[in-house]
């Protein structure tokens, strides 16, 4: 079985030629999508700004969810107001997250030409193995960051925004600290739910099985508690919700490994 690169090897020069057009291409589309973004700002920041509101999905599902079983619940109204502290505070935040917002929706894109740019160093198998891979990652990614955009953030926003430590000291959210909170958890959930691909090289490789992973899941339980304590906003509300996904992650991790053929699966 040969690689893809049957064709005439190529001269180091060549590949970094080859490299620098992928990038020049990834740079393209995802300025262009930055730029339709930055254009479409009412749109764009309709949907940043809405975790932060009374009326947001979240808030109706579980208002839905509970009268469905029979409870008369309903949040209660808040309102944080958002500033501006400085003269190009707005400006410069529009910028920057209509760049962040290109480079997520550049994502697959970007994918495609990281897949395209490596597939000829490898075997036919190895392709079809890498493809299925990376469609997991991505696949869990995008969770993560739904998870975050329609359940630890807003609820986390909602706590941290309206708590008082007195009735005369009211909070006062600048634009920089919403956006720099949002970006930050939305990205490290994407990250943290890779625990299950994670698990999947370590078993294959024989570093961690399954057995060790469930024997040792008072620890693993007590470690997520603390990454969680780390990476969220310092509220017990949000701790929990991202410690719960994650203890979850690990049991399915486990499961992973056992059905992928962990050495003590």
């Amino acid at each position: 079985m040969t690689k893809s690169g049957d064709e005439e090897l190529m001269t180091f020069g060549g590949h970094l030629e080859v490299f620098r057009r992928m990038l020049l291409r990834i740079a393209a589309v995802s300025g262009a999508l930055a730029v339709a973004v930055f254009c479409m700002k009412d749109a764009a920041w309709r949907l940043l700004l809405a975790p932060s509101e009374r009326q947001f999905a979240t808030y109706r599902w579980i208002e839905q969810a509970a009268q469905a079983a029979g409870f008369d619940f309903q949040f209660e109204s808040f309102s944080v107001d958002l500033i501006a502290t400085d003269l190009s505070s707005q400006f410069m935040t529009h910028i920057t997250t209509s760049v962040y917002l290109g480079l997520l929706g550049a994502s697959p894109y970007i994918v495609y030409e990281l897949l395209r740019f490596i597939s000829p160093a490898l075997y036919e198998h190895e392709r079809r193995y890498s493809l299925r891979v990376v469609a997991v990652v991505y696949a869990l990614f995008l969770i993560g960051v739904l998870m975050s955009y329609y359940v630890i953030f807003p609820i986390s926003f909602r706590f941290l925004g309206t708590y008082q430590v007195a009735e005369r000291i009211h909070s006062t959210i600048t634009l920089d600290s919403y956006i720099s909170t949002f970006t930050t958890l939305t990205l490290l959930m994407g990250v943290v739910f890779q625990l299950p691909v994670l698990a999947f090289f370590l078993g294959k490789m024989g570093i961690v099985t399954a057995e060790m992973l469930r024997q040792y899941r008072k620890h693993a339980f007590l470690v997520i508690m603390l990454v969680a304590a780390v990476i969220t906003p310092p509220d017990l509300m949000t701790l929990l919700l991202v410690s719960v996904p994650l203890y979850l992650l690990y049991e399915v991790s486990i499961r992973v490994i056992k059905v992928s053929g962990g050495k003590a699966a």
